[in-house]
């Protein structure tokens, strides 16, 4: 199916707004073919500040409507408990948000960002949106993640090559407990490194120890940054390290 048609079925539709590639791709096909559209970004905890400000550039930049959900995802104790199927409790909460304030808004068709490169299998969000009967167009309609990023740059669209990028809490191992001041120290050490300018990278955490991993290509300069970024990061942690293996 293309999405075109997709639309034609689907007139009216809300869209689970991050601010990612398939998100941002997604909101304006639906800007392109849709009669009716409006995206929902739910800020938690979970999502840094960039993604925030990514998504309103995105919307001014197609003329999109957005509709921002303040939600405190770290009151529902089986996200904070940080279980193995966390993602499912989230995304329960964070679409519950979503689909009632789009039902305030006239919209009964919810949208998310999974594309046809996405390994459904055993994901804990994936069997959180099938409950919730959201629907997925961009992986409906086949198309991958390697598409998606090449019809965006067609588009104009910043977001093309903008990295993969998981939420903070997917940084904090299973069974440790989030905190909202672990997540803050996190966000604080992957906006040092990026404004250092390191990119796709990841700064971990066990117990209040933080492990950075970078790409092999950036080895060499985290090696001639590594007093500058412990000074950088000393504050935030107990411990600073280095994964031997590469992102």
């Amino acid at each position: 199916m293309e999405l075109s048609l997709f639309f034609k079925e689907y007139p009216e539709v809300a869209i689970a707004f991050s601010g990612g590639v398939d998100s941002a791709y997604l909101l304006y096909a639906a800007k392109k073919y849709a009669k009716r559209c409006c995206a929902y970004y739910v800020k938690t905890a979970f999502q840094p500040e960039f993604e925030l400000k990514d998504a309103i550039k995105l919307v001014k930049e197609i003329d999109a409507e957005l509709k921002i959900i303040e939600a405190d995802i770290l009151q529902f104790k089986e996200v904070a408990d940080n279980p193995g199927n966390r993602c499912y409790y989230c995304k329960k909460q964070i679409f519950d948000k979503i689909i009632s304030s789009a039902a305030e808004d006239g919209y009964k068709v919810i949208l998310d960002g999974t594309n046809a490169s996405d390994d459904a299998d055993d994901r804990p969000g994936m069997k959180a949106l099938a409950e919730l009967k959201v629907l997925s167009p961009l992986r409906k309609c086949g198309i991958t993640k390697d598409e998606i990023r090449r019809l965006s740059r067609e588009a104009g669209l910043f977001t093309a090559d903008k990295p993969a990028y998981a939420c903070l809490a997917t940084r904090i191992p299973a069974g440790e407990v989030i905190t909202a001041e672990k997540l803050s120290a996190i966000e604080k050490a992957e906006d040092f490194l990026f404004k250092e300018g390191f990119t796709d990278f990841r700064v971990r955490t066990v117990e209040g120890h933080a492990r950075i991993e970078v790409p092999d290509a950036q080895w060499m300069k985290l090696a001639s940054s590594r007093d500058r970024i412990y000074e950088g990061l000393k504050g935030l942690f107990k411990t600073v390290s280095v994964s031997l293996k590469s992102r």
